[in-house]
């Protein structure tokens, strides 16, 4: 069945549809667990393929169920279940505090390359302890502690680990310059969007828009390998080499994008300057541009290739285009789609021997994650710091709950 995302009728988040949060729910109003997981069950295939629904119409189903079949204590106990305190505060090291918000935690959990579903799991986990605690203000350290205690409980060490280093890498204030490469028709632009979104990341930048300015302002007479697509960059080479055809790509690719790395430095530098996170995405980041960046500071910078290494799979990915938008030559690329090809073998190469990550993109969202957690790597290099020393406060072991 298709996805189901619930509306939450308090606080505006949408989670996906959860049968065993559903489960839990009734089997705290009374319900046995066996008639709980089945109720659970039949209103998710009530549901269908509704796509969104409100946490009002489930609670509405359910009741239509749950009258005349069970006792009125269990229908009275579902109808009016324990409410959580109208909001629970976090309060910063600053001495500020703001709502907690599930959404966000959601979202933060993602960033440390969480599933949606287990990152909305998670959060739901701890925000029931909170409830049961009855908790109506809690430090970010504390939270952040607890976070990490559930993590680490239901995810094992390698989850609570990675945020605990997402954690620690956003306190610092470092800025984070993700290099994302790859041929045309990779998807780049559509991680590129995900990951920014994600991290909150305001800032991002295509390396075809700089081609663009650059083509403005100097004239196809004068320098004629900049006013063609990358894979097609050789036919406009002033000398070519007798070398085969993946060859031939190859130089033409290199000529066109070590043009591009000037702007493409200088886009660099000034974030680095201002410290600011700055995504560069586009077919010109070349695993080589790293030699042109300033490393010396504290910066994390995390260059990766996409790929899509199914040939036909690519085929239909750059076909594909020219239902979604009609001007960015999808025919014509069919038509260059060997050379397409050439110089996506051309960038694995290269990013192999640079030992530059590659990440397959044949699902957006496992590339995503993949993307996700190859920054957390990155991040990790070194990474020694203790939960204590990160939270400020020990991670204590999450209660118990009925779940298991």
């Amino acid at each position: 069945m298709a996805k189901i995302l619930v509306h939450d009728s308090i606080d505006g988040t949408r989670v996906p549809f959860l049968r065993g949060i559903l489960t839990r729910s009734l089997h705290d109003a009374g319900l046995s667990f066996e008639d709980a997981y089945g109720l659970a069950t039949e209103i998710r295939h009530e549901l269908g393929d509704a796509g969104e629904v409100t946490t009002d119409e489930i609670r509405s189903r359910v009741l239509k169920h749950l009258r005349g079949e069970y006792s009125p204590e269990i229908l009275e106990t579902y109808a009016t279940p324990v409410r959580s305190p109208a909001t629970i505060l976090v309060q910063d090291s600053n001495g500020e505090t703001t709502p907690f918000s599930r959404a966000k935690l959601i979202q933060y959990l993602e960033s440390c390359g969480l599933s949606n579903e287990d990152a909305s799991q998670a959060t739901t986990r701890v925000y029931d302890l909170l409830i049961e605690k009855g908790v109506e203000t809690i430090s970010s350290g504390e939270l952040g502690a607890l976070t990490y205690a559930c993590l680490k409980d239901d995810y094992g060490e390698d989850a609570a680990h990675r945020y605990l280093v997402w954690v620690d890498y956003i306190r610092s204030g470092r800025p984070l310059i993700l290099l994302l490469g790859g041929t045309t028709g990779c998807g780049k632009s559509t991680i590129a969007t995900e990951v920014a979104h994600r991290l909150g990341i305001v800032r991002t930048q295509s390396t075809d828009m700089l081609r663009e300015v650059m083509r403005m302002m100097i004239p196809k007479r004068l320098l004629p390998v900049l006013h063609v697509s990358s894979f097609d960059a050789w036919k406009a080479l002033p000398m070519r080499s007798d070398s085969s055809s993946e060859n031939l790509v190859a130089e033409g690719y290199v000529n066109q994008a070590n043009l591009l790395s000037v702007p493409c430095e200088a886009v660099i530098q000034r974030a680095l300057r201002e410290r600011v996170s700055l995504i560069v995405e586009g077919v010109h980041v070349y695993p080589d541009l790293m030699e042109h960046i300033d490393t010396s500071g504290d910066a994390i910078i995390v260059p990766i290739i996409l790929a899509v290494l199914k040939r036909k799979r690519l085929q239909e990915r750059i076909a594909g285009r020219h239902s979604h938008a009609p001007k960015r030559g999808a025919k014509r690329q069919m038509s260059s789609f060997d050379a397409i090809w050439n110089l996506q073998s051309f960038l694995l190469s290269e990013a192999d021997r640079t030992q530059v990550p590659i990440v397959a993109n044949d699902d957006k969202e496992k590339a995503t994650n993949l993307v996700l957690g190859t920054i957390i790597d990155a991040l990790s290099e070194g990474f020694n710091a203790t939960p204590e020393a990160v939270f400020g406060h020990p991670p204590d072991k999450p209660q118990e709950d009925d779940r298991k």
